[in-house]
């Protein structure tokens, strides 16, 4: 008397589906993170490049700190909307997979950059905040780039070698090198996102 076969079909059946499941989500795990916003990067340039141009004329610490401050209260949040848009377009998830892996490399350095603004303004250091805010993101925008498109982790380099450079010139040249960086390098890099990427 043979065995039937028929309760042997729907289980191979089952096994083959939770296979490719897993092959899909390490497929998906391993990949780059390709929601890079570009016009997000454009608009964050944009405001740092009006924030500069208040700075400059900005005479005390407070002010000058309280521009930046406020400067990116609003490139952050319209970063992080083109983000969350190009990433939704792409159908690509931000909370697992690569997208996970993608903002665990960004978010890190950049609190470490928020605690220590704090801290160097309460100790009256507010000259090392530049290279400070220039090197820490610069970390994070080369850490998150190890799971995205080679683009990224170029402009990271380009952060910390502002970073460096303020570093060694004088504590006048702070608020240039801001421009450069967060204004002029964010725009560059925007628009060769838009151009080779997509908005």
């Amino acid at each position: 008397m043979s065995t039937p076969l028929r309760p042997v079909v729907p289980a191979l059946a089952a096994r083959a589906e939770e296979d490719l499941r897993y092959i899909r989500a390490v497929l998906v795990s391993s990949g780059r993170f390709t929601a890079v916003p570009g016009w997000g990067a454009v608009y964050m340039g944009c405001v740092a490049l009006a924030a500069a141009a208040v700075a400059a004329r900005c005479e005390r610490a407070e002010a000058w700190l309280l521009t930046w401050v406020a400067a990116a209260a609003c490139a952050v949040p319209g970063g992080l909307l083109a983000l969350t848009r190009k990433a939704r377009a792409l159908d690509l998830p931000l909370v697992s997979g690569v997208g996970r892996k993608f903002l665990l490399g960004l978010c890190p350095a950049l609190f470490v950059g928020l605690v220590l603004s704090v801290v160097l303004h309460d100790a009256g250091l507010d000259a090392l905040l530049p290279l400070t805010w220039l090197l820490l993101y610069g970390a994070a925008v080369l850490a998150a780039g190890a799971h995205s498109i080679a683009v990224v982790p170029l402009m990271g380099a380009c952060f910390l070698a502002l970073g460096l450079v303020a570093a060694c010139v004088p504590a006048t040249w702070g608020t240039p090198l801001l421009a450069a960086g967060f204004g002029g390098l964010h725009l560059g890099f925007g628009a060769w996102v838009v151009r080779r990427h997509g908005g």
